[in-house]
Protein backbone atom coordinates (compact mmCIF):
# COMPACT_ATOMS: atom_id res chain seq x y z
CA UNK A 1 0.00 0.00 0.00
CA UNK A 2 0.92 4.09 -0.57
CA UNK A 3 1.16 6.42 1.76
CA UNK A 4 0.19 9.88 0.18
CA UNK A 5 1.31 8.47 -3.15
CA UNK A 6 4.93 8.34 -1.67
CA UNK A 7 5.69 5.50 0.77
CA UNK A 8 5.00 1.80 0.54
CA UNK A 9 4.20 -0.46 3.30
CA UNK A 10 4.97 -3.72 3.61
CA UNK A 11 3.93 -6.00 6.39
CA UNK A 12 5.37 -9.69 6.81
CA UNK A 13 3.70 -11.47 9.71
CA UNK A 14 5.03 -13.69 12.12
CA UNK A 15 3.63 -16.84 10.65
CA UNK A 16 4.49 -16.78 7.42
CA UNK A 17 8.38 -16.48 8.29
CA UNK A 18 10.74 -19.45 8.03
CA UNK A 19 11.74 -21.02 10.72
CA UNK A 20 14.77 -23.32 11.80
CA UNK A 21 14.50 -25.46 14.66
CA UNK A 22 17.07 -27.46 16.58
CA UNK A 23 16.90 -29.32 20.06
CA UNK A 24 16.93 -26.68 22.33
CA UNK A 25 17.06 -24.03 19.47
CA UNK A 26 14.27 -22.21 17.42
CA UNK A 27 15.16 -18.68 14.97
CA UNK A 28 12.43 -17.12 13.20
CA UNK A 29 13.90 -15.69 9.95
CA UNK A 30 12.78 -12.21 8.71
CA UNK A 31 15.07 -12.78 5.53
CA UNK A 32 16.43 -15.46 3.44
CA UNK A 33 18.94 -17.52 6.05
CA UNK A 34 20.86 -20.52 6.10
CA UNK A 35 18.65 -23.07 4.42
CA UNK A 36 16.01 -21.11 3.85
CA UNK A 37 16.59 -19.07 0.39
CA UNK A 38 14.17 -16.64 -1.47
CA UNK A 39 16.07 -14.83 -4.22
CA UNK A 40 13.40 -12.21 -3.68
CA UNK A 41 13.94 -11.95 -0.01
CA UNK A 42 17.07 -11.30 0.60
CA UNK A 43 17.20 -8.14 2.78
CA UNK A 44 15.87 -5.38 3.28
CA UNK A 45 17.47 -1.69 3.41
CA UNK A 46 21.23 -2.34 4.98
CA UNK A 47 20.00 -5.54 6.90
CA UNK A 48 21.25 -8.88 5.76
CA UNK A 49 19.53 -10.97 8.24
CA UNK A 50 16.94 -10.20 11.11
CA UNK A 51 16.22 -13.28 13.63
CA UNK A 52 14.19 -14.10 16.43
CA UNK A 53 15.98 -16.37 18.11
CA UNK A 54 14.79 -18.84 21.16
CA UNK A 55 16.99 -21.12 23.30
CA UNK A 56 15.98 -23.04 26.16
CA UNK A 57 18.40 -23.54 29.16
CA UNK A 58 21.70 -25.28 28.26
CA UNK A 59 21.36 -24.80 24.76
CA UNK A 60 23.36 -22.29 22.56
CA UNK A 61 25.44 -21.70 19.56
CA UNK A 62 28.63 -22.89 20.08
CA UNK A 63 31.61 -21.16 18.75
CA UNK A 64 31.54 -19.82 14.78
CA UNK A 65 33.05 -17.26 12.89
CA UNK A 66 31.75 -14.29 10.82
CA UNK A 67 33.77 -11.69 9.00
CA UNK A 68 32.87 -8.43 6.89
CA UNK A 69 29.41 -7.87 8.97
CA UNK A 70 28.39 -5.91 11.94
CA UNK A 71 26.11 -8.12 14.63
CA UNK A 72 23.86 -6.15 16.72
CA UNK A 73 21.75 -7.99 19.50
CA UNK A 74 18.91 -6.79 21.59
CA UNK A 75 17.87 -9.40 24.27
CA UNK A 76 14.45 -9.70 25.00
CA UNK A 77 14.02 -12.37 27.92
CA UNK A 78 16.34 -14.46 29.71
CA UNK A 79 19.78 -14.06 29.94
CA UNK A 80 22.25 -14.20 27.38
CA UNK A 81 25.71 -14.82 27.51
CA UNK A 82 28.31 -13.83 24.89
CA UNK A 83 31.78 -15.06 24.38
CA UNK A 84 34.52 -14.02 21.50
CA UNK A 85 38.20 -14.66 21.11
CA UNK A 86 40.27 -11.97 22.97
CA UNK A 87 36.46 -10.04 24.54
CA UNK A 88 35.92 -12.28 27.64
CA UNK A 89 32.86 -13.45 28.76
CA UNK A 90 29.61 -11.19 29.24
CA UNK A 91 25.84 -11.53 29.89
CA UNK A 92 22.98 -10.07 28.98
CA UNK A 93 20.04 -9.34 30.50
CA UNK A 94 15.99 -7.65 29.00
CA UNK A 95 16.80 -4.45 27.23
CA UNK A 96 20.54 -5.08 26.56
CA UNK A 97 22.24 -4.23 23.18
CA UNK A 98 25.64 -5.63 21.89
CA UNK A 99 27.28 -4.65 19.01
CA UNK A 100 30.04 -7.02 17.13
CA UNK A 101 31.81 -5.54 14.72
CA UNK A 102 33.24 -8.70 12.94
CA UNK A 103 35.49 -7.19 11.23
CA UNK A 104 38.34 -9.16 9.30
CA UNK A 105 36.81 -12.05 11.48
CA UNK A 106 36.07 -13.43 14.84
CA UNK A 107 34.83 -16.37 16.65
CA UNK A 108 31.95 -16.35 18.76
CA UNK A 109 29.45 -17.72 20.90
CA UNK A 110 25.94 -17.42 22.46
CA UNK A 111 24.04 -19.33 25.27
CA UNK A 112 21.82 -19.36 27.34
CA UNK A 113 23.18 -18.44 30.95
CA UNK A 114 19.94 -18.66 32.85
CA UNK A 115 17.21 -21.09 33.96
CA UNK A 116 14.78 -20.09 32.32
CA UNK A 117 14.15 -19.26 28.32
CA UNK A 118 16.22 -16.60 26.18
CA UNK A 119 15.01 -14.63 23.46
CA UNK A 120 16.92 -11.97 21.96
CA UNK A 121 16.78 -10.62 17.86
CA UNK A 122 20.21 -10.31 15.90
CA UNK A 123 20.57 -8.11 13.20
CA UNK A 124 23.31 -8.09 10.27
CA UNK A 125 24.19 -5.16 8.52
CA UNK A 126 27.12 -5.23 6.07
CA UNK A 127 30.66 -4.21 7.29
CA UNK A 128 31.75 -0.90 5.93
CA UNK A 129 35.53 -1.65 7.37
CA UNK A 130 35.81 -5.22 6.71
CA UNK A 131 39.35 -5.00 7.18
CA UNK A 132 39.22 -3.65 10.20
CA UNK A 133 40.49 -5.68 13.92
CA UNK A 134 37.22 -6.88 15.58
CA UNK A 135 35.30 -4.60 17.71
CA UNK A 136 32.39 -5.11 20.69
CA UNK A 137 30.26 -2.80 22.87
CA UNK A 138 27.32 -3.33 24.97
CA UNK A 139 25.05 -0.96 26.86
CA UNK A 140 22.47 -2.26 29.63
CA UNK A 141 21.06 0.82 31.01
CA UNK A 142 18.09 1.73 28.78
CA UNK A 143 15.26 0.43 31.06
CA UNK A 144 14.54 4.14 32.48
CA UNK A 145 14.14 5.85 29.28
CA UNK A 146 12.38 3.00 27.42
CA UNK A 147 9.84 3.96 30.36
CA UNK A 148 9.11 7.02 29.27
CA UNK A 149 7.57 5.86 26.07
CA UNK A 150 9.05 7.71 23.75
CA UNK A 151 11.57 5.75 20.81
CA UNK A 152 15.17 5.56 22.13
CA UNK A 153 18.13 5.21 20.18
CA UNK A 154 19.77 2.19 21.43
CA UNK A 155 22.56 1.99 18.21
CA UNK A 156 23.58 4.38 15.91
CA UNK A 157 26.01 5.55 13.03
CA UNK A 158 24.20 8.55 12.51
CA UNK A 159 26.28 11.55 12.88
CA UNK A 160 23.57 13.42 14.45
CA UNK A 161 23.13 10.65 17.30
CA UNK A 162 27.01 11.18 18.22
CA UNK A 163 27.06 11.47 21.98
CA UNK A 164 23.58 9.96 22.26
CA UNK A 165 22.63 7.29 24.61
CA UNK A 166 22.84 4.43 22.55
CA UNK A 167 26.07 2.68 21.15
CA UNK A 168 28.09 3.98 18.08
CA UNK A 169 27.64 1.54 15.22
CA UNK A 170 30.68 1.64 12.57
CA UNK A 171 28.15 1.90 10.00
CA UNK A 172 27.19 5.18 9.03
CA UNK A 173 23.79 4.93 7.65
CA UNK A 174 21.51 3.20 9.95
CA UNK A 175 20.18 3.30 13.22
CA UNK A 176 17.89 1.24 15.84
CA UNK A 177 15.77 2.56 17.85
CA UNK A 178 13.28 0.96 20.72
CA UNK A 179 9.93 2.08 21.60
CA UNK A 180 7.21 1.24 24.45
CA UNK A 181 4.80 3.24 23.17
CA UNK A 182 2.00 4.60 26.03
CA UNK A 183 0.59 6.39 23.58
CA UNK A 184 0.89 7.53 19.71
CA UNK A 185 4.19 7.77 18.92
CA UNK A 186 5.85 9.40 15.72
CA UNK A 187 8.50 7.37 13.89
CA UNK A 188 11.68 8.83 11.71
CA UNK A 189 11.37 10.01 8.42
CA UNK A 190 13.85 7.53 6.30
CA UNK A 191 14.18 6.16 3.00
CA UNK A 192 14.00 2.59 4.38
CA UNK A 193 12.26 1.89 7.80
CA UNK A 194 12.00 -1.42 9.28
CA UNK A 195 9.38 -1.67 12.67
CA UNK A 196 9.14 -4.65 14.10
CA UNK A 197 6.93 -6.06 17.09
CA UNK A 198 8.81 -7.50 20.13
CA UNK A 199 5.75 -8.18 22.00
CA UNK A 200 1.99 -7.14 22.03
CA UNK A 201 0.22 -5.57 19.70
CA UNK A 202 0.84 -2.29 18.18
CA UNK A 203 -0.86 0.19 15.72
CA UNK A 204 0.84 1.78 12.89
CA UNK A 205 -0.27 4.01 10.11
CA UNK A 206 -1.65 2.66 6.98
CA UNK A 207 -0.50 -0.95 8.45
CA UNK A 208 -3.53 -1.45 10.66
CA UNK A 209 -2.82 -3.73 13.78
CA UNK A 210 0.47 -5.63 14.64
CA UNK A 211 1.27 -8.90 16.32
CA UNK A 212 4.06 -10.35 18.10
CA UNK A 213 6.84 -11.34 15.45
CA UNK A 214 4.72 -9.26 13.02
CA UNK A 215 7.09 -6.97 10.64
CA UNK A 216 6.21 -3.49 8.22
CA UNK A 217 9.08 -2.57 6.08
CA UNK A 218 8.12 1.00 4.67
CA UNK A 219 10.24 2.75 1.87
CA UNK A 220 10.00 6.36 1.42
CA UNK A 221 7.44 8.66 2.72
CA UNK A 222 6.13 11.14 5.44
CA UNK A 223 6.69 10.31 9.14
CA UNK A 224 4.31 7.28 10.63
CA UNK A 225 3.09 6.69 13.79
CA UNK A 226 2.75 3.60 16.09
CA UNK A 227 0.34 3.72 19.23
CA UNK A 228 -0.16 0.28 21.67
CA UNK A 229 -3.10 -1.61 20.36
CA UNK A 230 -4.41 -2.79 23.74
CA UNK A 231 -3.59 -5.65 25.73
CA UNK A 232 -2.24 -6.21 29.25
CA UNK A 233 1.61 -6.69 28.73
CA UNK A 234 1.64 -3.31 26.60
CA UNK A 235 3.91 -3.54 23.24
CA UNK A 236 7.48 -3.53 22.61
CA UNK A 237 8.60 -2.58 18.81
CA UNK A 238 12.30 -2.06 17.54
CA UNK A 239 12.31 0.12 14.84
CA UNK A 240 15.27 0.67 12.07
CA UNK A 241 16.20 3.79 10.30
CA UNK A 242 17.82 3.01 7.30
CA UNK A 243 19.48 5.91 4.83
CA UNK A 244 20.46 3.71 2.06
CA UNK A 245 20.14 0.29 0.99
CA UNK A 246 22.78 -2.67 1.17
CA UNK A 247 23.77 -2.29 -2.96
CA UNK A 248 23.96 1.53 -2.34
CA UNK A 249 27.53 2.90 -2.37
CA UNK A 250 28.80 3.39 1.13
Amino acid sequence: MTVDGRARVEVRRSADRAVTTSPGLRSRHSFSFGAHYDPGDVGFGLLLAHNDHEVAPGSGYDEHRHRDVEIVTWVIEGRLGHSHAGGGDRVLGPGCVQRLHAGDGVVHAEVNAGNGPLRFVQVWLPSVRPEESPAYDLRCDLGPALAAGAPVVVASGLSRDVGGPGLRLAHPGAALHAVRPVGPVPLPSAPYLHVYVVCGRALLDEAGVLGEGDAARVTGGPALWVRPAGGPEGAEVLVWEMLRGAGAAR
